[in-house]
């Protein structure tokens, strides 16, 4: 559980240098520069001190990586521009934990105990209280529809991905390679990331073909490089070790629904960095988000 602790800490500081890159480079571009960082330092790690490409579950790692982070991830950039970090956080997080419990429920048979799911809608119920706009809040600017769009996207590509995942761990055990130390976490983070790039990559090079026009229009790379350090550091390379280290052990149903706290840890950085107001729904949805992840951890 303390990987799973770990991830919406790390994952928090990624969201809120996140926001910060997808106004100074396009969602394409933002996406395939961070998972290269990404592969780059965890591959080094995984082909020295890991097994690299092996353990048998690679294919479908793979696969979970061109979900979860190929496709996931580029319409999250998307969704941050159009409907902005607090919205976009309230789509991909909470609403990957039911996609995600669904899915799991009808391929793995895993479904969650009564007491489980209670608990996980009581999450997912804080964190929508939380984030909730208040009265003084801008509402979306423009591309409100297609901004849901795209956070609906994203959060069925990570509720999968993380289901992808687990049956990767089912399948690597029956070949005797069990997935269970933070070490394997880096070698699965790192083979679900090359799938992310290979989408990225596609993406990257059927929007030259077409000429689709980027957004931002003009790449800012000067302003760029902090927040991309920041974001693939927390993000792809420690954040994501951390959360396929706690499928490893945990199904999807506690996992999901404990990253899902990941939209009010970016508050106080948020609050203290770019000067966003703390409310007082804020401050009941985050009780009953961490009510229902003591609750959660209990009903183990």
């Amino acid at each position: 559980m303390l990987a799973a602790f770990l991830t919406p800490i790390l994952f928090s500081i990624s969201a809120i240098a996140g926001r910060r890159l997808s106004h100074e480079l396009s969602a394409v571009w933002s996406n395939l520069l961070r998972l290269t960082l990404g592969a780059l330092l965890l591959g080094a790690w995984s082909h020295i001190f890991g097994f690299g490409l092996g353990s048998g579950a690679f294919p479908l790692l793979f696969a979970s990586g061109c979900v979860g982070f190929g496709i996931a991830d580029m319409a999250m950039f998307n969704a941050y521009r159009r409907l902005g970090s607090r919205r976009t956080m309230i789509f991909t997080q909470c609403l990957a934990a039911p996609f995600g419990a669904l899915a799991e429920w009808a391929w793995l048979g895993h479904a969650p105990t009564l007491a489980q799911a209670g608990f996980g809608v009581l999450i997912l119920i804080g964190v929508a209280v939380a984030l909730m706009p208040g009265r003084a809040d801008a509402p979306p600017i423009h591309g409100l529809a297609a901004g849901v769009c795209f956070g609906l996207v994203s959060a069925m590509g990570q509720g999968l991905g993380a289901v992808m995942s687990r049956k990767a761990y089912a399948v690597a055990a029956a070949h005797g390679h069990e997935f269970h130390t933070v070490g394997d976490g880096v070698n699965a983070a790192y083979q679900r990331m090359l799938g992310g790039i290979c989408v990225s990559v596609v993406v990257f090079f059927f929007l030259k073909l077409f000429r689709w026009p980027d957004e931002p229009p003009v790449n800012n790379w000067v302003k760029a490089w902090r927040p991309l350090l920041v974001n693939g550091l927390c993000g792809p390379v420690l954040g994501v070790t951390c959360y396929q280290w706690a499928l490893m052990t945990e199904p999807t149903s506690i996992v999901l629904p404990i990253a899902a706290t990941t939209p009010l840890m970016v508050q106080p950085l948020a609050h203290f960095l770019e000067g966003d107001r703390i409310t007082p729904h804020a401050v009941l949805g985050g009780v009953m988000a961490v009510a229902g992840v003591i609750g959660l951890t209990l009903a183990r």
